[in-house]
């Protein structure tokens, strides 16, 4: 059975938190739209987590500080292009105008079944386990990817 990538990533917001209507996030607010209109076009995208409307922004399991995003590429080189090689990667460079650095890490990719659909709690899961386990099989990242490991 084919395969694709789940990718999950946390991200805290600056400064005192306020609603995503304030103006400390106007930039990512005003950009937000357009990028996940990008990604759903990108080529290789297949799926994003939405919440209450077109954005995952009200779903908080890490706290009202923290914004997650969770989406399912055909491969990890269509999650690149999308991330590094077009309009995002203006996006991303600004990042650290609404979001402050981590010290723990902040993104984690696994291997899911074509047609399934990572839930929230299982992206916090990956995430946990790489924290705890470093990058493996079950839970690993950009710069230290696991091929796809198939039973004979």
């Amino acid at each position: 059975m084919p395969y694709y990538l789940a990718q999950f990533n946390i991200a805290k917001m600056v400064g005192p938190v306020g609603p995503l209507d304030s103006e400390a996030m106007q930039g990512f607010v005003e950009g937000l739209h357009g990028l996940n209109a990008l990604a759903d076009n990108s080529p290789g995208f297949v799926w994003r987590l939405r919440g209450e409307g077109d954005t995952a922004t009200d779903l908080r399991p890490y706290g009202e500080e923290v914004l997650v995003n969770l989406s399912v590429w055909e491969s990890l080189e269509a999650l690149k292009n999308y991330t590094y090689q077009n309009e995002h990667l203006e996006y991303l460079r600004r990042r650290r105008e609404w979001f402050a650095p981590m010290k723990e890490r902040f993104l984690v990719l696994w291997w899911v079944k074509v047609g399934y659909l990572p839930t929230l709690q299982e992206g916090v899961q990956r995430l946990e386990h790489l924290r705890q386990h470093g990058p493996n099989p079950l839970a690993f990242t950009v710069s230290q990817p696991f091929a796809l490991e198939l039973e004979p």
